[in-house]
């Protein structure tokens, strides 16, 4: 029963994740932005809008600014992002004894990134235990 569980959670998680990584594609698309803008403004300018009292009119403006808002926030973070993975795939790279398992760490699956977390986190704590060693001598 525990290893159904595990399948299901895995398969389940992998599943979102690739969910994720299409809408993160697709909110930080500057085409998904020009047609919620058109939303926005259709919204904005639809009869009913007009005749509605001043806070009405307020919050659906301060609404229709916020689910802008949603996509150019996603599309900042995709640019960040992807040169940030750039620089550190350089730096990674550049250093002859790195590990290039840590190379396009952001393809990766959340698992693959918590096996690396955990043999880094063993590696520092065998330094931290090597450095303490030599410190006692």
């Amino acid at each position: 029963m525990q290893l159904l569980m595990k399948r299901i959670y895995l398969y389940s998680e992998i599943r979102f994740e690739k969910l994720t990584s299409v809408a993160t594609s697709i909110l930080g698309n500057s085409v998904t932005f020009i047609v919620a803008l058109c939303v926005v403004i259709f919204w904005l300018t639809h009869k009913g809008f007009w005749f509605e009292d001043l806070h009405h009119q307020i919050g659906d403006v301060i609404l229709g600014v916020t689910f802008l808002s949603l996509f150019i926030i996603q599309k900042c973070f995709n640019r960040f992002s992807a040169s940030l993975h750039l620089k550190i795939n350089e730096l990674v790279s550049s250093n002859a004894t790195a590990n290039n398992a840590v190379l396009n760490v952001d393809k990766k699956t959340e698992l693959e990134i918590i096996e690396l977390q955990k043999e880094y986190t063993e590696l520092a704590e065998q330094i931290k235990e090597d450095e303490e060693a030599k410190t006692d001598e």
